[in-house]
């Protein structure tokens, strides 16, 4: 049984850690370390884009199947709502209070409607894809309670919806995992009993798999690049490329973690991963998605050496860290504050629902 806190998973919750963090190493890598399009060749960036969004959503499907199940339709969308858009809006708010107060507006009322509408939804894309996953996984619940054929279909159908504009390539390319997590958690028992008969086996496969979609990765395989959208011989390999390599390095790295966290959990550094760096993931990528994309608009690192760039992105990565647990601290007791920045109720409102033990 996994080791809890107030009803929490702590394994789950270094697991998270670890993500979000490489969420913000990933970006650091980007906007820092590279001011170019070099950081695709990046293996360190590559690496990382390979199961981090993937192993998240998954997580975020395995976390959802309560939710899905056991409450209304209303209820349900009404809840994760106001768990996920409603910080988000408070955000992305404070993102556009400071572009118009610092920055030049642009020229023309359509680029400025685009440039608001860009920001609105790539900034903070993972927040709508979670959400707009869990809306269609509580759809499908509705009128197949059980069956995971329907969930399959539905995987099938998403992936080859031929969209490419906006955020939508990459909800085709997150909406499989959070099925895959959801699935998961509804058998949870029956796929464990599977791997653990399997390990060896499976862990050498999905290993030896990874390592080759890893080498066999190309820019076109990201789907910023290639839009999750199949038109061709080519354009399938890379999508399928895509897909493989992703599934293969998250459940290789759901397992390093989850091992990481049994062996290491009395380590001080563990511990803070999965006591203050789990809870806080949706303030720190909201934290972090407003900071770069604050940082599109300005010019800097032009003439920066390595040492300098590599300096900048510890500071910057470790600011950004505490002003998110800051946040979180300061404001989790307080009403309605809670709720619109950390997406979450106060602290002791949870824990006045509690059930007693």
């Amino acid at each position: 049984m996994p080791e809890t806190a107030r009803d929490r998973d702590l394994a789950l919750d270094f697991t998270k850690g670890v993500l979000i963090i490489l969420v913000i190493v990933g970006h650091l890598i980007q906007y820092i370390l590279y001011r170019n399009e070099g950081f695709w060749d990046s293996a360190c960036f590559k690496w990382i884009y390979m199961f981090h969004m993937p192993l998240f959503m998954a997580t975020s499907g395995y976390l959802s199947c309560r939710a899905v199940l056991g409450k209304s339709f209303t209820q349900a969308i009404g809840d994760r709502a106001m768990q996920l858009l409603l910080p988000m809006l408070f955000w992305y708010s404070l993102l556009e209070a400071v572009k118009l107060t610092v920055f030049p507006r642009p020229a023309g009322v359509p680029d400025y409607v685009l440039q608001f509408l860009n920001d609105f939804a790539g900034t903070y894309w993972f927040v709508w894809a979670a959400f707009i996953c869990f809306i269609l996984a509580k759809t499908i619940s509705i009128f197949s309670h059980s069956s995971p054929w329907a969930l399959f279909v539905s995987v099938i159908v998403v992936v080859l919806a031929p969209l490419t504009f906006s955020i939508f390539p990459l909800i085709k390319y997150t909406y499989p995992f959070f099925c895959l997590g959801f699935s998961f958690a509804q058998s949870r028992e029956r796929w464990t009993s599977i791997m653990r008969s399997h390990r060896l086996f499976l862990t050498m496969s999905v290993s030896i798999t990874a390592m080759v979609c890893f080498l066999a990765w190309r820019n076109d395989t990201y789907v910023y690049n290639n839009l999750a959208f199949v038109q061709d011989l080519q354009s399938a390999k890379n999508v399928f490329l895509m897909f493989l390599g992703s599934a293969a390095a998250s459940a290789v790295m759901i397992e390093v973690l989850l091992r990481a966290w049994n062996i290491g959990r009395s380590n001080r550094v563990v511990r803070f991963i999965a006591a203050k760096l789990g809870p806080s993931t949706l303030v720190l990528y909201l934290i972090q998605g407003t900071v770069f994309r604050l940082m599109d608009s300005i010019q800097y690192a032009e003439f920066w050496d390595p040492t300098m760039r590599s300096a900048a992105a510890a500071f910057l990565g470790t600011m950004i860290v505490a002003v998110a647990l800051a946040v979180r601290w300061t404001v989790r007791d307080i009403p309605y504050l809670s709720q619109l920045m950390l997406g979450v109720p106060p602290r002791s409102l949870r824990l006045s629902n509690q059930p007693c033990r």
